[in-house]
């Protein structure tokens, strides 16, 4: 092996990677130490961090295509800055052939939309955040 990392963790604009290597036993190979990765990722700003730490992400919940509107001639389900209710309908994610309505699981207000109209999406994937209703 390259790299004898036996674990890497790098946080940026709120997502974090972790990679882990474990070895198997055997001879141990000499250290090679990785760039500092973390020091060249850009760092938020720590009240931008504590002004969004209370917002809720809504995710993809499979892998699609991600939709704003119900037909391309039509307004978006939601925009930034609307409050929306539990249960009302946020996007649209077509998978296989099939558009599913993603909904609101909470109401709240839609603080950003964060996934581009159109665009593939993954399983998982921030397609809004929001601050909910307290």
């Amino acid at each position: 092996m390259r790299h004898n990392l036996a674990e890497l963790e790098v946080e940026a604009a709120g997502t974090r990677v972790r990679v882990v290597r474990e070895r198997a036993a055997g001879p141990t190979a000499p250290r090679v130490e990785a760039p500092a990765i973390a020091a060249t990722l850009p760092q938020p700003a720590p009240d931008t961090a504590e002004a969004t730490a209370h917002l809720v992400t809504i995710e993809a919940p499979m892998v699609g295509t991600f939709y704003r509107a119900p037909k391309p001639d039509a307004p978006p389900f939601v925009s930034e800055g609307d409050v929306v209710k539990e249960g009302q309908v946020l996007c649209i994610v077509e998978a296989m052939k099939l558009m599913n309505e993603i909904e609101a699981k909470s109401a709240g207000r839609i603080v950003k939309v964060v996934a581009e109209n159109g665009q593939p999406v993954e399983f998982g994937q921030p397609l809004f955040l929001m601050d909910p209703l307290r």
